[in-house]
């Protein structure tokens, strides 16, 4: 193993960021950063090209559980924390961008959510309020779970709303199975949020469903 210390300057992660910018790096590069050693037997960067190969790139490292990052021979719980806090801020960045902008689409909805509900394992069901230009004034989680019309019931949808002096709001949630197609009951839910929005004059503009890289609004699909 040869060590990083030992390499021309030029060529060393940290230094290359900082004289070039970090876009001039390659993925293994900035892990390797943020790893910061390696092993016994590796460089650190050896051992970021071992951890991308392994996981198949930036996304399946991102997606991979902390048991399975664990049963990965070189990463301890510090190294998995820094793994896991990086990407976290990245998609904290990607929705605070998106949250600047209108949310006046399914469009601008899917891209403010997607770093949330990218990939979880279960059905996660979001409001986010807005105010009278259409801009977030709050993102309220409101189940987590299979969904059902007993959980998503329009008190625990509008209760924030109101609360908020909301002058609409958007519902959103993720299909784990990738696809976006509108079940019976995301159909039936959105119907009574419907009629619960009518009676509070409170704008629901549209309940988006989001798959795996695509999404369903049932706004454009003539629900709402």
């Amino acid at each position: 193993m040869s060590s990083i210390r030992k390499w021309p300057e030029q060529e060393r992660p940290r230094e290359r960021l900082l004289k070039y910018g970090a876009d001039s790096l390659s993925d293994a590069q900035l892990l390797a950063i943020i790893l910061r050693t390696g092993t016994n037997n590796l460089s650190v960067l050896e051992l970021s090209i071992e951890l991308l190969q392994k996981f198949d790139g930036i996304k399946g490292l991102d997606d991979a559980s902390v048991a399975e990052l664990r049963a990965f021979k070189g990463l301890g719980d510090a190294k998995i924390a820094q793994i896991k806090a990086s990407f976290e801020i990245g998609k904290r960045l990607i929705s605070h961008k998106a949250a600047e902008q209108l949310l006046n689409s399914a469009s601008a909805i899917y891209e403010y959510l997607i770093p949330k509900l990218n990939n979880l394992k279960k059905e996660v069901f979001i409001a986010l309020l807005l105010d009278t230009k259409l801009k977030l004034i709050k993102e309220v989680k409101i189940s987590e779970g299979i969904l059902n019309q007993s959980l998503i019931h329009p008190r625990e949808v509008f209760k924030e709303a109101i609360k908020e002096s909301a002058y609409a709001l958007v519902v959103a949630h993720n299909h784990p199975s990738g696809d976006p197609t509108p079940s019976k009951e995301d159909i039936e839910i959105t119907k009574k949020l419907l009629e619960a929005s009518r009676i509070l004059e409170i704008s629901l503009l549209d309940h988006v469903i989001i798959g795996n890289g695509c999404y369903i609004s049932l706004k454009e699909k003539g629900v709402i």
